[in-house]
């Protein structure tokens, strides 16, 4: 039957401590609703509506196409915002399934929600519950001798027998649209907090009569995150999965618990991944790569065959078979054409080397073009700033950068050029030429005797 989705995600989060809504705060990858919206996505429902709250600006970025948010401008409880979240959905047939869920759960699964999902006809509503060691702080569910669902109670209107209950409501839910529409209709704000309560709901079907079915889930699955440490905890049990689900397609991995990959990231079988790697945004490795130990990679592409350790790159490009690091820098723009070479302190930004160009050692190249099979020697840079503008420096192919050679841009070098170490080439080299730029050496004799007699003389005597 068709479904409708409302993710309740208008809280502000004030044990979060922090100026950015809770549902905006990023676990493994994803901003908490992130992780929501992903596992609904397979379901494929008719709408979905976010319902958006506090720092609604700051949200709603993280919504994908399709998906609608709704605006609840006074916080009068989950009961008031599920009634603002129904409003906007679109197309709802009285006899179509409305899942409404929280947007701070990420870790609820795709499996879990299509099992919610599954409401038979004859079912008023499906809740997800789960049974908690220490169930503080969640409502506690109800049942009757023959085990239904009866009523769902916040711990803050508990009595003691039912604060003693350790079966919670996790806040997932899957009604039949006429019901949930009447019985909203008829929720009132008359408990302590002075609220609309959405577990109202439960109540008022089971007095009806109505049937209400569990959906046990484990409490990994169903956790809130209200506080930083919960949010830290939910990112590391959000790794693992990821982490043993790249391990399961056949990635290798020496140290899962020190390997930290974002959902979004892909990595192909036949990888190699070693403690202490970052992974983040659209970044992809492919099969045959080994990364690690110790980098840290966000948008960027590692090609086959290649080895990247100890290093940083963002927004960078790296072919087949190329080897970079350890301690490089590839920034922004930066193209690492087939077995090309980044080496030991060498910082690159849009720049693009050829194939199996290198520049081994300690070398800066912005704004550059190397050219096939060039050598840039250790100490060498590109001045692409006058202190106004950014100017390119173009190395054909085969060229031979001296080392220390500083390439005043704009500046081009020709195929099979040569410079001299130390040089500073402020002109175009022509194919073949060796540009040399230095004064001429020279030596004065006695030198380093003559300036220790004056540095002895300045001394005082004893």
């Amino acid at each position: 039957m068709p479904l409708h989705v409302v993710v309740l995600a208008a809280g502000q989060g004030k044990r979060m401590m922090s100026e950015l809504p809770k549902v905006a705060h990023m676990a493994a990858g994803r901003p908490l609703i992130g992780w929501v919206l992903e596992a609904v996505h397979p379901l494929q429902p008719v709408s979905t509506v976010v319902v958006v709250g506090h720092g609604a600006e700051r949200v709603n970025p993280h919504l994908p196409d399709g998906v609608v948010a709704a605006v609840q401008e006074e916080q009068l409880g989950t009961g008031h915002a599920t009634r603002i979240g129904l409003a906007a959905l679109r197309d709802i047939a009285s006899d179509d399934t409305i899942m409404v869920l929280y947007g701070d759960m990420p870790l609820l699964g795709a499996d879990l929600l299509r099992s919610l999902a599954g409401r038979p006809d004859d079912v008023a509503a499906r809740m997800v519950t789960s049974v908690f060691d220490d169930p503080s702080g969640y409502g506690r569910v109800i049942r009757d001798h023959l085990g239904l669902v009866v009523a769902v109670v916040e711990e803050r209107d508990c009595d003691d027998s039912q604060r003693s209950i350790s079966e919670v409501n996790a806040g997932a839910y899957a009604f039949r649209g006429k019901d949930l529409f009447d019985a909203l209709g008829a929720i009132s704000n008359q408990n302590a907090q002075g609220e609309y309560y959405l577990t109202d709901v439960i109540g008022i079907l089971a007095d009806r009569g109505e049937r209400l079915e569990p959906v046990e889930a484990t409490p990994e699955e169903v956790v809130g995150i209200n506080s930083q440490d919960q949010l830290s905890e939910a990112s590391r049990l959000l790794q693992a999965r990821t982490n043993r689900a790249l391990m399961e397609s056949g990635v290798w991995m020496l140290d899962p618990e020190r390997t930290y990959i974002d959902d979004t990231v892909t990595v192909e079988p036949g990888a190699r991944i070693y403690p202490g790697v970052h992974l983040e945004g659209s970044t992809t490795v492919a099969a045959g790569a080994r990364v690690g130990p110790d980098v840290f990679a966000v948008d960027s592409v590692i090609g086959p065959g290649s080895t990247v350790w100890y290093s940083v790159l963002r927004g960078a490009r790296v072919g087949a078979d190329c080897e970079v690091g350890p301690y490089a820098s590839l920034r922004p723009g930066t193209v690492l054409e087939r077995e090309a070479k980044v080496g030991t302190f060498v910082e690159t930004k849009n720049t693009t080397l050829g194939e199996k160009a290198k520049a081994p050692h300690l070398t800066y190249l912005g704004d550059a073009t190397v050219g096939a099979r060039s050598n840039i020697g250790a100490g060498s840079i590109t001045c692409n700033y006058d202190g106004y503008e950014k100017h390119r420096t173009v190395i054909g192919e085969d060229v031979f950068v001296g080392s220390d050679t500083m390439l005043v841009a704009p500046v081009t070098l020709g195929d099979r050029a040569v410079t001299g170490a130390g040089s500073v080439i402020t002109d175009n080299v022509a194919e073949g030429s060796l540009a040399v730029e230095r004064n001429e050496q020279r030596e004065i004799p006695g030198y380093s005797q003559r300036r220790a007699e004056r540095h002895a003389a300045k001394k005082p005597e004893d």
